[in-house]
């Protein structure tokens, strides 16, 4: 264990912010998966822009990569271009 107080305080912000990214991670895959489970053009439609935000605020808070933000963007644009009205 630390024994320093910066090194305690460190470890309490790790923690905290651990758990916050995990969350936002976790909540922008599901996103996803729901987006990928949708069948209707329209809905698909309106969900990408939220989806994207998502995506990208998680590259630029560096939970995510920034280019698996874009490859994860391009696909989900791609299956929304392809899904019939």
């Amino acid at each position: 264990m630390a024994n320093h107080k910066s090194s305690k305080k460190r470890i309490k912000q790790t923690l905290t912010r651990n758990t916050a990214n995990r969350y936002y991670a976790k909540t922008a895959r599901n996103a996803v998966r729901k987006l990928r489970a949708t069948t209707d053009k329209a809905e698909a439609a309106a969900a990408l822009p939220k989806v994207s935000a998502m995506l990208d605020k998680l590259a630029k808070k560096n939970v995510i990569h920034a280019n698996k933000a874009g490859n994860l963007k391009s696909k989900l644009a791609k299956f929304v271009n392809k899904l019939q009205a």
